[in-house]
């Protein structure tokens, strides 16, 4: 595992490193993935990226990762993207992970960061529940002590990739009596553990990215909860944080920017003064989203807690890729209504590219992390002091 000192290279020698890395060692056939992939599809290639020791770049150096600041990340993030690399099952580098290096305990640490490090674990995220998504301080789920464990029952629903998953952090209920907020608790659990049943969830693209994930007194120990019993609320609002952040990357919004910008060069769009004015506002939209993610990220290499105006950043990144793929279903006339990789109606230049599959991926980014709706409220009583 690498000890480079990142942040001390000129960001073109880091990028330069990153192009050479991925041009050598990144599989050809997953460049540009048209939908999620499983862990199946793309462990080999993270085990490669682990044993680089470049699977956790904002990570601290002294618990493994490469200790990236905000403009390495930002480097890192798009050479990424640029090569095509499909995203990985990542719950654990980009939650778990950051929210035990700052709330779990030092045996926590010991034993669940190196194990997703070395891709041993791969984790889920078990919030949502039926009738408990954006109010998910309503949730029903409920962890009962017994002994030394939790007896788990309950069910969560939107649950990605939990069908490839080893392992499940979770929000259950711990005191019933209590206010909503401050009667659940956050626990770690083994998706082997007896009981736990999982059921995954056709989409409209003919996917199984979501699933829903049944306890049935499900024993969990206690030593695998998270910041103290009954305090999972204010666990999950750090983790939220963490994921609003990712949630924010302008990575989504460059690819789907990238695939704009290529199919308007197949239509010979270049001369259109209608499309190129609404493509340079979403250009420059894609541009103000990268420095604000940056100030966020410079936020949390610094160790601060994240404050509510996060919800900005996922309202601005998810609704700017919706609006990329709008226009890309847009200029591809009846084309853009056909699944798949096809032949642009009118293009001046040869070659397929898929329009649909950017569309159906912007459909469900502006709900899940919270729907913009809610994210607005937050924004609106807690940043502007607006009444509830």
């Amino acid at each position: 595992m690498t000890t480079t000192d990142w942040n001390a290279l000129p960001t073109e020698d880091f990028r330069a490193r990153l192009r050479e890395f991925l041009r050598h060692n990144y599989p050809e056939h997953l460049r540009y993935p048209k939908r999620r992939q499983r862990w199946a599809e793309v462990r080999d290639w993270t085990l490669t990226l682990a044993a680089q020791g470049w699977l956790a770049p904002a990570w601290p150096v002294q618990h493994g990762g490469m200790g990236l600041g905000p403009e390495k990340l930002i480097a890192y993030f798009e050479e990424f993207e640029r090569h095509g690399v499909a995203r990985a099952p990542d719950q654990g580098v980009i939650m778990v992970g950051p929210l035990l290096i700052q709330h779990g305990t030092d045996a926590q640490r010991a034993h669940y960061l190196p194990r997703i490090l070395s891709c041993e674990h791969i984790w889920c995220q078990g919030y949502s529940e039926p009738n408990s998504g954006s109010d998910l301080a309503s949730l029903r789920t409920e962890a009962v002590p017994d002994g030394d464990d939790f007896v788990v029952n309950g069910q969560k629903i939107w649950t990605t990739m939990a069908q490839d998953a080893t392992h499940i952090f979770l929000l259950v209920r711990t005191d019933k009596t209590a206010k909503k907020q401050e009667g659940i608790s956050f626990l770690l659990a083994d998706m082997k553990s007896p009981g736990i049943t999982i059921r995954p969830i056709r989409n409209i693209a003919g996917g199984e990215d979501f699933c829903e994930v049944f306890f049935d007194n499900v024993r969990v120990p206690q030593s695998a909860i998270v910041g103290g019993l009954n305090k999972g609320w204010t666990i999950a609002k750090a983790l939220l944080g963490f994921e609003r952040v990712f949630l924010g990357s302008p990575k989504q919004c460059q690819y789907a920017s990238a695939r704009l910008r290529a199919a308007a060069d197949k239509l010979d769009l270049a001369d259109d003064p209608l499309f190129v004015e609404r493509f340079t506002r979403l250009e420059l939209d894609v541009a103000d989203l990268a420095t604000l993610y940056a100030r966020f990220v410079e936020q949390v290499k610094r160790g601060e807690t994240l404050g509510p105006d996060v919800s900005m950043l996922k309202v601005f990144a998810t609704e700017t890729y919706s609006k990329l793929a709008d226009l890309l279903v847009e200029i591809a006339g009846a084309s853009g209504a056909v699944p798949g990789d096809i032949e642009l109606d009118g293009a001046a230049t040869g070659g397929s590219i898929d329009v649909l599959t950017t569309f159906y991926n912007a459909r469900p980014a502006t709900i899940y992390g919270g729907s913009n709706e809610i994210q607005r409220n937050i924004l609106a009583t807690s940043v502007l002091q607006l009444p509830a």
